[in-house]
Formats: structure tokens, sequence, C-alpha cells
């Protein structure tokens, strides 16, 4: 007999995903309130996100290391359970790090990036454990179905994020006060403190005590190439502690420290093509190639919104202060919402025509959902009465992509990479709607890199999904990226944003690389006998 899923486990479970996108999504409401308490330019604002996607992939890569040195794989060995309860309690002292930084009168940013830092740490543990113990609650048939169903949980943390930090920092809008440290502490005070009450249901709860049976696959090469790049990310990490490392100096450190990732990858995966011994996963090039879109996926997800408050208080974008931009980056995190909810309609088995009418209507019950939530916490949703136009035209695209992995990727790519260029030519709401349309494309984006990255490499599936993991530590090194464009404007004078609009150039050529990713890796695939698309439809 099948085992079903245990939906009382798993709703405990999911609890974990909701907190990763409350406290990521809310990064975009903290980074400007940095910016103006630190006096800090817009490089420096986004060594917040830095400090908190490297933490993932630092985490990973401790793990990976220990793992392969000792020849044990030490998660499996705790087990996913306490995995969880352990990441959460490193999340405590992160956030209660932060806390007492901010209420001890002797703030300064590089210990918030440190205590950021530290919360990140513990989300790399929980995710690395709870995303296959998410599968292992039930039949595998039916992991999918558990792990859509976390990502949507997950994007409901994400629109709440936004909200709620900015009424902690700001207030309501209608008695809008001005954000001090000391609003920190509250919120980190009350962060710690679902954490502490998340570890102690873990703790409590009857949770199978699941593991892996999987043997570990040692890689000593890409361990090798691994390390490298961590070690190329240092730089950018501990630039804001190094003294007279100013303005273009540190433009310099973030796009060699890029690009030089990005060649090492490339290089890594025609290396393996020559000699795939001690590669492991890597020895496979869709692998690689997915590893090298997932950086460019997380890094152009995070960038459009970790600088989207710097352009929405151009006077020509709205002219927004601190206090009144949720709205709009909850409306980005919203869009990733709507896209998953949509996208989580094809895990289920139900004929094509009630899958086409879910996916026109779905969208348009998740962006009522929005509205309620902006309603309830007081916003003005004005701004959103014609964004309904950008959802339909995403409706569109899904019916289009027909569910296939590379079609929908080059679609959506394709659909954000026009969305940019509007962006870039237009200036107000025009500008506005493009740039937080593109999180109804990034939706879809992760579990099509995802499938085609790990297609057909076999025994090293285990392995190439954590080094796919890894690879969110683009959404560390490809905003300040951005954010050194965007300094290049006067940061007193509100009315110039030539260079700020102009920065949206960066998540242009991420999604035009997308566009290249998807038609690329079908060709390697393809020379394999692998054709994604056509075992999706032969699957329908």
């Amino acid at each position: 007999m099948s085992q079903q899923t245990k939906w009382s486990q798993f709703g405990v479970l999911i609890t974990v995903f909701f907190f990763w996108g409350f406290v990521a999504a809310s990064n975009s409401i903290f980074i400007p309130f940095c910016k103006e308490f630190f006096k800090l330019d817009q490089i420096q604002s986004q060594l917040v996100g830095s400090a908190f996607y490297g933490a993932y992939f630092y985490g990973s890569l401790i793990l990976f290391v220990i793992s392969t040195i000792s020849g044990t794989d030490v998660l499996n060995k705790i087990g996913y359970k306490k995995g969880i309860i352990y990441g959460l309690l490193i999340s405590v002292i992160g956030a209660l790090a932060l806390a007492l930084i901010s209420g001890s009168g002797k703030a300064t940013f590089g210990l918030v990036l440190v205590s950021f830092f530290i919360i990140a740490l513990g989300f790399s543990l929980q995710q690395t454990a709870a995303q296959p113990f998410a599968v292992a609650l039930g039949t595998p048939e039916t992991g999918a179905h558990r792990l859509n169903m976390g990502g949507s949980v997950n994007s409901f943390g994400a629109l709440l994020g936004p909200l709620l930090v900015s009424f902690l920092l700001f207030g309501s809008l209608s008695s809008a006060k001005t954000a001090s440290i000391e609003n920190i502490q509250t919120l980190y005070f009350f962060l710690a403190g679902l954490f502490i009450i998340a570890s102690i249901i873990f703790g409590y709860a009857k949770l199978p005590k699941t593991t892996s049976d999987e043997k570990l696959e040692k890689s000593p090469k890409a361990m090798y190439i691994l390390l490298v790049i961590g070690a190329l990310f240092l730089p950018v990490l501990f630039s804001d502690w190094v003294k007279d490392v100013t303005g273009y100096k540190k433009s310099i450190i973030i796009i060699t420290s890029l690009i030089s990732i990005l060649i090492i990858l490339f290089a890594s995966m025609l290396a393996a093509k020559k000699n795939p011994i001690g590669w492991g996963a890597m020895a496979y090039p869709q692998l690689v190639l997915g590893m090298i879109a997932i950086f460019v996926y997380v890094g152009v997800e995070v960038t459009i919104d970790n600088n989207f408050g710097a352009l929405l208080k151009k006077q020509a974008f709205g002219g927004y202060d601190d206090s009144h931009i949720s709205h709009l980056i909850s409306l980005f995190w919203g869009s990733m919402m709507i896209g998953r909810w949509t996208g989580a309609v094809s895990v289920f088995n139900l004929k094509k025509s009630v899958k086409r009418i879910l996916v026109i209507v779905v969208p348009f019950i998740a962006f009522g959902v929005i509205l309620v939530v902006n309603i309830i916490k007081g916003n003005d949703v004005n701004d959103f009465l014609l964004y309904p136009v950008c959802i339909a035209i995403a409706v569109i695209a899904f019916l289009f992509a027909e569910e296939k992995p590379v079609k929908l990727l080059l679609t959506v790519s394709v659909l954000a990479t026009l969305a940019m260029v509007i962006a870039i030519t237009n200036t107000g709401m025009v500008a506005n709607y493009a740039i937080i349309s593109t999180g109804l494309c990034c939706a879809v984006m992760w579990p099509c890199i995802f499938a085609l990255a790990v297609n057909g490499i076999g025994k090293y599936t285990s392995q190439g999904s954590a080094f796919l993991i890894m690879m969110i530590l683009g959404g560390a090194i490809i905003p300040p990226t951005q954010g050194s464009i965007i300094d290049l404007d006067p940061l007193t004078d509100l009315s110039i944003h030539s260079n700020t609009q102009l920065s949206y150039i960066v998540p242009l050529l991420c999604f035009a690389y997308l566009a290249w990713h998807a038609v690329k890796t079908n060709s390697v695939l393809k020379k394999q006998g692998l054709d994604v698309d056509a075992q999706v439809a032969s699957g329908h």
C-alpha cells in the first residue's frame, strides 16, 4: 500500500518555508532603511543581500566539504528534523544579535551584516534539510505537490514580509513615523521569538526520523572549484570592512568577482567534458549550465527587488519615501505568488480543460488576496488597478508554453527581457509595472531550470541538487553590481534618474542569458537523447 502524504506533519514543516520568504522579501524594506540610517551608498546597502545570500552558499559549502572529507553525509547522519531545529536555533542567534546590537546604541553596519549572515546561515541548513524532508513525507510521486505547496507558502510569506516590516518600522501609512534603530530591535526580537516557537514545535512534533539512503558521491574536483568560488566571493563580502575602498574601487571588486566566478564555472564545464573523472555531478554539462542559470536567476530576482526602492524614490517613478514603498515591493513578491500558485496547477491530475480554466482563474484569485492584504495594512491600492493587464499577458504566456519546461523558460525569459526594455525606455507606473511584472516570470523559472539541470544525471541527482542550491550565491553579487551603476546618480538629487533607470540593463542581460540558457540546455540534452518537452507532452 502506497504511503499517503502526512498532511499534519507537512503542515508543521512548511512553517520554515514561510520564514524564508518573509525575511528574504523584507530585505527590500530593510535595505533603504540601512542606507538612510548608516549613510550608505547603493553598493554598500546591497551588502545586506550579499551577507544574506552569501550565507546560503557558505552554509551549503561547509556541509559539502565536511561530508566529503569525512566520507559521511552529515545532514543524513543527524536527520532532517534535527537539521531544521539546529538551523532555526542558528537563526535565533542571528536575530537576537541584531536585536541586541540595535538597542546597544553602538550599532554599526558591519555588525548588522554579521547578524544577517548568521540568520541566513540557519536558513541554509533549514532549506537543505526541509526540501528532501518535504518529499519524504509521502510517496515520491507526490513530492512535487508538497514542494509546490511549500513554494506557495514561501510566496505568501514574501507578500506579507515587506508589509509587516514596513508597519513595524514606520507605522501605518496614515501616521507614518521616522524609523529608528530601536524599531529594528522590536522587529528582530519578534522574529527571534517566532524562530524559538518554531523550533519548540518541531522538537515536540511527531515527525518521522527521515534520512536518505543514497550513497555519498565524492567529487574532489567539484569541491576544489566550489572552494575557489567561495574565495572569489570573499572580497565582495568584506568590501565594506576595508578602509579607503569606496566608489568605483568597490565596483571593480564586485564586477571582477562576478566575472571570475562565471568564467570558473564555464571553464569547469569544458574541463569536465575532456575528463569527467572526479567531477561528480559537474561532469554533466546540463548541470553546470543549470548552476550558472540558478546563479543568474536568483541574482536577477533579488536585484530587481532590492534596488527597486532606489528607483521608486526618484520623482519620475513616483517620488515615494521609505515608508510608502512597501505596497509596490509587496506587489513584486505578490507577483511571484501569483506565478507560483498558477504553476502549481500543473502538478494536479486534472483534465486539460480544467487546468486551462484554473490557469486563467487562479492568478486573479491570487491578485485578490494581494489586494485584501494591502487594504488591511492600510495601503492605497489605486496603483494596482491596471496591473491585471500584466497578469493577463502572463496567463497567455503560461497557456502558450503548455507546461513544457524549455518552452516555458524561454517564453517567460523573453517576456521579462521585453519588460526590462520597457522599464528602461519609460517612466512612471508604466516602468514600475514592467519591473514588477517580472515577478510573474521569475516565479516559474526555478522549477524549469532545476528540472532541466538534473535531467539525465542519474545517481548524481542528490549531489547536483545541492550544487544548484549553492548557486543562490547569485543573489549576493548581482544586486551590488546593479547598485554600482545606481551610485553614478547623485544621492541628494531625486529628480535625476538616468543611471538609476539605466541600471536595469543588468537584469535585462540576465533575462536575455536565461533565454539563451533554455535553448542551449535543450540542445545539450537532445545530444544525450533527452527531449524534456517531448517527455512532458507525451505524459499528458
